[in-house]
């Protein structure tokens, strides 16, 4: 892949400056395919053309020239050729003038609105078009507990106007799925956006104000097309109108906390407040905020026929359990990928660990918070019924809830096997919650038998009373207090039960 200047570069000589393939593949020596393929790849800015009047062209060119500031949101290959304008003209228009009038207007005006750059003089307040981006925090009810929560806001200076999106970190995954979601339900893309010097976006700040970005956003940015600005160290209120957008969607959609049981569904009711809060008057221009909120729309760039992969991928070596480690958190693969390298796929809320040919091992919810662990019990489960006394895999016994690891261990070798199959044939999803409620139910008179615990376990999932079935009055004998598993060896050699 060419370098991010080299694409600008051609993305500037071929769409903006009418430069042919071959004349930019000479000047950056690459193949003119190549130049093709990274011209047509991307959008740019489109220009604010001039007026110009013409007793021929005069009726027509406003037409043109909104043909041209269409053209100039899509790949070049997409553009309209001056006799396909001249053709359209005659059929739709009853234009009279010739072919070649067509073409030097044609010609002259994509020069003059390319060579046009009035936005440059212009604060971003008062462009169409244009956008910044914050985060800010607020207090939500979430998973029983009351937590601070990031929530993404793309503000629209020149209507004053918004979007927004709750997530559970302000990680790079969760900074370009929110615009991401945000461009693909307006149906376009701002063709500035400014951004505070975001760690998901900006690596490192270099000298003279220059940024080495994440390669992700670079990515993210190169798909989409628009242009990007950062504020100076320390200048907030460069973006100004998105900290104030911040403080306002905090005091009247967030306060008091929300609460939130699906993070998901509660993100697709916010795109509602947002529209409705636009019903109401700018408070400068006085007119309604709905309608400079459509001419914002009106310069958006093209959305891209595909969305962007808001994931990123790692190549980590597993611990001798099979686990990973990313931002802290532990994630198990398989105990065959013990000690080996797995790639790892992260978006916001996802992990999934595939092998070197991308075949899917597991995928985890991420963990976000103070849980530190995620775990699949199922591939291990087959091997622990195998092996359950591997010293290697062990302390994994340590990793079941504590009902079952207490029972594991009270288990004989032939118990443990039968108990590990049992768990691997009903846990389903990774919820204990049914086979604790079962082991502790068929627990009541006893270490319990495999058959009995899934005797319960059906009888709990059917929402029968079968389990209350197993006679229990005078006539059972009692019986004797036993020793399970196999620690009474070890006391017998410990007290040297073996000379006697």
């Amino acid at each position: 892949m060419l370098a991010v200047a080299q694409i600008d570069y051609i993305r500037h000589e071929v769409n903006q400056k009418g430069e042919s393939y071959a004349d930019v593949s000479r000047r950056v020596e690459v193949d003119p395919r190549t130049v093709k393929k990274y011209a047509n790849q991307e959008e740019f800015r489109e220009r604010k053309p001039q007026k110009r009047y013409s007793p021929v062209m005069g009726p027509v060119k406003p037409i043109i020239d909104k043909w041209i500031k269409e053209d100039f949101k899509k790949k070049k290959k997409n553009h309209r050729t001056a006799k396909r304008m001249y053709q359209q003209l005659k059929k739709f228009h009853s234009f009279k003038g010739s072919y070649r009038t067509v073409r030097d207007y044609v010609s002259k005006r994509k020069k003059a609105l390319n060579e046009y750059d009035q936005e440059a003089a212009l604060p971003l307040e008062a462009v169409p078009g244009t956008a910044q981006v914050d985060f800010g925090t607020a207090p939500f009810q979430y998973g029983g507990n009351v937590i601070d929560l990031p929530f993404l806001v793309l503000s629209f200076p020149y209507s004053n106007t918004f979007y927004f999106q709750v997530f559970p970190s302000e990680n790079t995954e969760c900074l370009l799925e929110g615009l991401s979601r945000m461009f693909r339900y307006m149906g376009g893309v701002p063709k500035t956006i400014r951004f505070d010097n975001l760690s998901p976006a900006v690596k490192k700040i270099k000298s003279k104000g220059e940024r080495e970005l994440t390669d992700t956003f670079e990515r993210f940015v190169l798909h989409y097309g628009f242009h990007y600005e950062f504020c100076n160290p320390g200048k907030g209120n460069e973006k100004g109108h998105v900290e104030a957008m911040v403080k306002y969607v905090r005091n009247n959609y967030l306060l008091p906390e929300c609460v939130i049981t699906d993070l998901d569904q509660f993100n697709k009711t916010l795109w509602e407040l947002a529209e409705e809060d636009r019903q109401r008057p700018h408070y400068q221009k006085k007119v309604l905020q709905s309608e400079l909120f459509t001419e914002d729309k009106n310069e958006w760039l093209v959305l891209p026929e595909k969305d962007f992969e808001c994931v990123r991928y790692q190549d980590i070596k597993a611990d001798k359990y099979g686990f990973i480690a990313i931002d802290a958190k532990q994630y198990s693969t398989s105990p065959r990928f013990a000690k080996q390298r797995v790639k790892v796929c992260i978006s916001y809320n996802m992990i999934t660990i595939l092998t070197e040919d991308h075949d899917v091992i597991v995928r985890h919810q991420r963990l976000y918070g103070i849980k530190r662990q995620s775990m699949v019990w199922q591939p291990y489960l087959d091997l622990l019924a195998k092996r359950p006394k591997a010293i290697k895999y062990s302390s994994l016994y340590d990793q079941f809830p504590e009902e079952w690891s207490s029972y594991l261990k009270s288990c004989t070798e032939e118990e443990q096997k039968a108990a590990l199959r049992l768990i691997g044939k009903l846990l389903k999803n990774n919820d204990f919650t049914l086979l604790n409620q079962a082991l502790a139910l068929s627990s009541k008179h006893g270490h319990p038998h495999v058959d009995q615990i899934k005797h319960c376990f059906y009888s709990l999932l059917n929402q029968s009373n079968t389990h209350m079935s197993v006679p229990t009055g005078k006539n059972v004998p009692k019986i004797p207090d036993m020793t399970r598993g196999l620690s009474h060896y070890d006391a017998f050699f410990h007290e040297g039960g073996a000379e006697k």
